[in-house]
């Protein structure tokens, strides 16, 4: 009979409340509890969990909603597991998010299913080793597209991660059973960790490893660059003509236009004027990637997007009034009264005339 391995966590509710907890981040001993015995059950520490507030507290991250996860992962140098603290993959989307550059990510495509019976030792709750024979059916690899916006353009980056290179052992290192979540999960399990790797190669500067990729790995496993990396990267420019983007798999992502302040709305909506009259897109898009920043400019780029698409559309059907003109230098526009705007128009009509 198979013995699958079990991740039963240890109960923490005993975990003493250190003095810090109350006098640095005003966690009250209910809200202790809840962390030690709701938000981070397997944690056996405080120093564990006090290392997630920290983490949280820099971020400025609601702790509650269990934005990182405690990982004990193996040291050969001290021989024993050291508890460390990484982002989940809903943390590594936010930070993603928060750039305003993030615009989507497909859903995961799937290698052929493979069946493979696992036979070894697995540690139990106690720590003590057990003999293990089980059979799990997953996916060879998973591959996820994430979309970031690069030069004015939706760029996507895909990462291929294989389930044995990826699944976490229920012993460390020197295992090879799958842990309890791999085996429930085999398919949800990677999932994570192939958006956490193409989320990685689209936000290098930003994003990390995630807390789904480091379980059952050790310290050193992070010294010697063996974990995990997409091993097919591609970076692809999204289908555009021009500067405007059409046909993406995904649709437009809407934008909830009562969290743009109504100076950017005006700005966007001039800017966009401006430049179809003058045809001159990529000024505007570099000029919005200089002028705005966050969800500020991912709305500016999707209302030049939208622009641009209407105005090549235009241009197809012959009106000889949006002809594009050769204005790349357009200077920026701050204010419609502004002496940049008239020298702008003067210089528009001037072009038309002749």
């Amino acid at each position: 009979m198979s013995n699958q391995p079990r991740n039963n966590p240890a109960k923490t509710r005993n975990l003493p409340m250190p003095i810090d907890v109350n006098q640095v981040y005003g966690l009250s001993e209910q809200s202790w509890k809840v962390l030690t015995d709701v938000t981070f059950p397997t944690a056996k520490t405080p120093e564990a969990i006090m290392m997630a507030l920290d983490y949280c507290k820099a971020r400025k991250l609601d702790i509650f909603k269990k934005p990182v996860h405690v990982v004990p992962m193996w040291s050969a140098a001290l021989g024993r597991n050291v508890e460390t603290v990484w982002p989940s993959i809903m943390e590594i989307q936010t930070t993603a998010s928060r750039t305003g550059l993030w615009v989507g990510m497909d859903r995961p495509v799937w290698g052929p299913d493979v069946t493979k019976t696992f036979t070894g030792r697995y540690k139990d709750d106690n720590d003590q080793w057990q003999e293990s024979n089980v059979t799990v059916t997953f996916p060879e690899w998973v591959a996820v597209t994430v979309y970031r916006i690069v030069g004015g353009k939706r760029c996507a980056f895909t990462e291929e991660v294989y389930w044995q290179e990826a699944y976490s052992t229920a012993g460390g290192k020197n295992s090879q059973v799958p842990t309890a979540m791999w085996i429930k999960r085999p398919k949800g399990q990677l999932a994570k960790c192939g958006k956490a790797a193409s989320l990685r190669a689209a936000f290098p500067e930003e994003c990390g490893y995630a807390a789904e990729e480091m379980d059952g790995k050790s310290i050193d496993d992070i010294n010697d660059s063996s974990v995990i990396n997409g091993t097919a990267s591609r970076i692809d420019e999204a289908d555009v003509i021009d500067d405007a983007i059409v046909g993406s798999v995904e649709p437009p992502r809407v934008i909830d236009l009562s969290m743009i302040p109504p100076k950017v709305q005006k700005a966007v909506s001039e800017l966009v004027r401006r430049t179809a009259l003058a045809g001159a897109w990529k000024a505007a898009y570099d000029y919005a990637n200089n002028k705005f920043v966050g969800l500020d400019l991912t709305y500016a780029i999707a209302e030049l997007d939208k622009a641009s698409a209407v105005a090549k559309a235009t241009s197809a059907k012959g009106d000889i009034n949006h002809q594009p003109i050769d204005a790349s230098g357009m200077p920026p526009a701050h204010d419609p009264a502004s002496e940049a705007l008239n020298k702008a128009r003067e210089t528009l009509g001037s072009a038309r005339q002749s």
